[in-house]
């Protein structure tokens, strides 16, 4: 998490959001074998108290994670801020970035709660696709189906703190953001200019 206050989000429901909408994250725990990470989607609960993931079973981290902290880190868009944007002399390059950052202690989820994950995952993600009819384990063999999750493990992280950082020019006046969002965008960054236009000058309103 950045240092700087500037850089906490002023909507207290906005890591929370970001954390839905990207849905993929992170997970890092540290192991007998020394600091690992595993890659995964994630679904936050609807009192944003718990992330439910599932990793393969042969992942380094899968039969480290039962009862560990683990740290789960949701990574939005980010981009090289030139220095040569600001109007204002002695300015350096920097960059510009969303991450939420999700400490808490992992427990195992029995086999029900894995396909209940699974389910809500496909429901989410066949929606935002836009398929029709949407794909769901219904198709599937359910032999198939259950060998297939037997290769994977589910884990519940209750988190105990959440660390945003929504690194988005705040520190700098209102017409310096548009000229770093403009030259953000002109490298192909439009995501991350649309959300300096939008959550940029959050905190002048605070």
């Amino acid at each position: 998490m950045h240092p700087n206050s500037a850089f906490r989000p002023k909507q207290d429901d906005l890591a929370e959001l970001l954390v839905r909408e990207i849905g993929f994250a992170a997970i890092f725990a540290g192991t007998p074998d020394g600091p690992r990470v595993a890659h995964t989607p994630v679904v936050l609960s609807d009192d944003r108290a718990t992330l439910q993931f599932h990793l393969a079973r042969g992942n380094a981290l899968t039969r480290h994670l039962e009862g560990t902290t683990a740290l789960a880190v949701v990574q939005g868009p980010d981009a090289y801020v030139s220095a040569s944007w600001y109007a204002e002399a002695d300015q350096v390059p920097t960059w510009n970035y969303v991450a939420i950052e999700m400490e808490g202690a992992v427990r195992r989820i029995d086999d029900s709660a894995l396909v209940a994950l699974l389910d809500t995952l496909s429901a989410d993600h066949e929606a935002r696709a836009g398929a029709n009819p949407p794909w769901t384990r219904a198709k599937m063999n359910p032999a198939l189906f259950g060998r297939m999750t037997g290769a994977i493990t589910g884990f519940e992280m209750r988190i105990a703190a959440w660390r945003p950082t929504i690194k988005l020019s705040q520190n700098k006046p209102a017409d310096e953001r548009e000229r770093v969002a403009a030259g953000v965008e002109a490298t192909g960054h439009g995501a991350l200019a649309q959300l300096m236009r939008h959550l940029g000058g959050d905190r002048e309103g605070a």
